[in-house]
């Protein structure tokens, strides 16, 4: 195994694997890694959108919004199959924002950042149908604009798919326990959960380690005080589906914060997010009463028939890390990304805060801010699976006219939203006609699974039900138990 790197990742969420993909492309060798699954933590509790962030234009951050607004069509581009547009409705409710305020922001938005794949804002009648069965009767007016959704934990996991492929080595279950800067090169020891440990070098090192980036710069420099995160807590619920078109809310709160409510996984609508100052460990973290109690508070206002936390079917929290810029409030801090570069010997960048919408620009800044020459690639350049031949519809269709298995069109389409084309290889379509083996779990075949662990780095049952997808909503616990006894078997 490869000892010397150029570029040493630590952290697999989505700006580690972004920045590990552009690297790799340019030629550095390259090792990610990751201490537990890729996706694990931060970017797996998202509220799954690619957007601009329109209640960012309140405070001022012109410059996101726009940047973020730019990448959102850059991203449709390249991941057709993981990311598709939302349309969102934005209710005027009397004594919050006025309706010029709105009509304002909204209008900034559809111009900033060079819209061309998404349609404009529009006005909508909220007595009509379909909202008009939906929202309270109050609500008469609002505003219907476009934003997109995407596969958050299959974003990360396909970025580091093509980093394999361009030659990096991404290492999943392994900690960076340990880093020694030399006059040239940074020592680092790295542990797997069985306790081996490896010892590599690297020219350059990024921690990209989210909610732990304070305590990666402590062992790579101890002998400063790193304090420089605000970790805010963000939690959603899933319920069973709450109306029945294809259409988003965006909620005011009379706290100033948004709450969404988004048709998911065909059966369900997720709701969030919080914004609650969190401290102590952020692994594993839950949601809590009082936040499920706020959540369904903020989306109360607005539906006509009433939710209560006891009726989720499913929840999820994950903290954001943020750059502690000192804003009074969680909500206001910045979004922006901001990077620390230590210079003095062999360099270590650290980063914090960021979103799934910038990550491909992040990875552009931070292989800039670390002197890496060669040129941007990553803007046009589809991530694996992404096409623009053949959509997610012409996909699933020529997936049920296989012979060899018979497909419902439900899990035909989800196949072809998770993976793209390369959904024919995994169900053994010529030239790729492996066997697909048996029906381990309605709708999942040992060749969907063999897939998943030779080509996206996973290793449980979790990593499949809960990250590379959302099986864990549609499957029964004894359906989910026979995954669990298939990976079992592999051991």
């Amino acid at each position: 195994m490869q000892n010397h790197y150029d570029l040493l990742i630590i952290g697999g969420g989505i700006n580690g694997a972004g920045i590990a993909r552009d690297a790799a492309g340019r030629g550095l060798s390259v090792c990610l890694v990751e201490k537990d699954d890729l996706a694990q933590h931060t970017s797996s509790a998202s509220t799954k959108l690619v957007h601009g962030g329109l209640r960012y234009l309140e405070h001022f951050e012109f410059r996101l919004v726009r940047e973020s607004l730019i990448e959102r069509e850059r991203l449709l581009r390249i991941a057709p199959h993981i990311i598709w547009p939302l349309r969102f409705v934005l209710p005027h409710d009397k004594g919050l924002r006025p309706k010029w305020m709105l009509r304002l922001g909204l209008f900034l938005y559809d111009h900033i950042g060079g819209r061309k794949l998404l349609p404009p804002t529009r006005t909508v009648d909220l007595r009509a149908a379909p909202h008009g069965e939906v929202l309270e009767d109050r609500l008469t007016t609002g505003f219907e604009y476009s934003d997109c959704w995407v596969e958050d934990s299959r974003l990360v996991v396909l970025n580091c798919v093509d980093a394999k492929e361009r030659g990096a080595d991404i290492r999943t279950r392994t900690e960076c326990v340990g880093l020694d800067r030399r006059k040239d090169v940074w020592i680092a020891t790295l542990r797997t959960p069985d306790g081996a440990e490896d010892r590599i070098t690297a020219s350059k090192v990024v921690n990209a380690a989210g909610p732990w980036v304070d305590q990666v710069l402590g062992r790579a420099l101890p002998s400063e005080r790193h304090e420089n995160l605000r970790l805010v807590k963000g939690s959603h619920l899933i319920f069973p589906r709450l109306f029945d078109h294809d259409r988003c809310y965006i909620f005011q709160n009379r706290d100033n914060r948004i709450v969404f409510a988004i048709p998911y996984e065909q059966d369900f609508t997720l709701v969030g997010t919080t914004d609650v100052l969190f401290e102590g460990d952020p692994s594993g973290i839950d949601i809590t009463a009082e936040e499920a109690c706020y959540i369904c508070d903020a989306v109360n206002e607005y539906l006509r028939v009433d939710v209560s936390p006891d009726q989720a079917v499913a929840s999820y929290a994950g903290v954001r890390p943020l750059y502690e810029d000192k804003a009074a409030s969680n909500s206001t801090v910045t979004r922006d990304y901001q990077f620390e570069l230590d210079d003095d010997g062999p360099p270590i960048l650290s980063i914090f805060g960021g979103k799934l919408t910038t990550y491909r620009k992040l990875a552009e800044h931070a292989l800039e801010k670390l002197g890496i020459d060669g040129a941007s690639w990553t803007a046009d350049a589809m991530l694996p699976g992404g096409s623009l031949d053949e959509d997610t519809d012409l996909v699933a269709s020529g997936l049920m006219k296989y012979e060899s298995v018979r497909l419902t069109q439900r899990t035909a389409v989800r196949l072809a939203k998770a993976y793209g084309w390369i959904a024919y290889r995994i169900m053994g379509h010529a030239p790729w006609n492996e066997p697909v083996g048996s029906e381990v779990a309605p709708g999942v075949w040992e060749s969907e699974l063999r897939h998943l662990v030779r080509n996206e780095f996973a290793q449980t049952a979790e990593d499949v039900l809960k990250r590379r997808s959302k099986l864990y909503l549609h499957l029964t616990a004894e359906e989910q138990a026979a995954v669990a006894r298939w990976f079992k078997a592999r051991r």
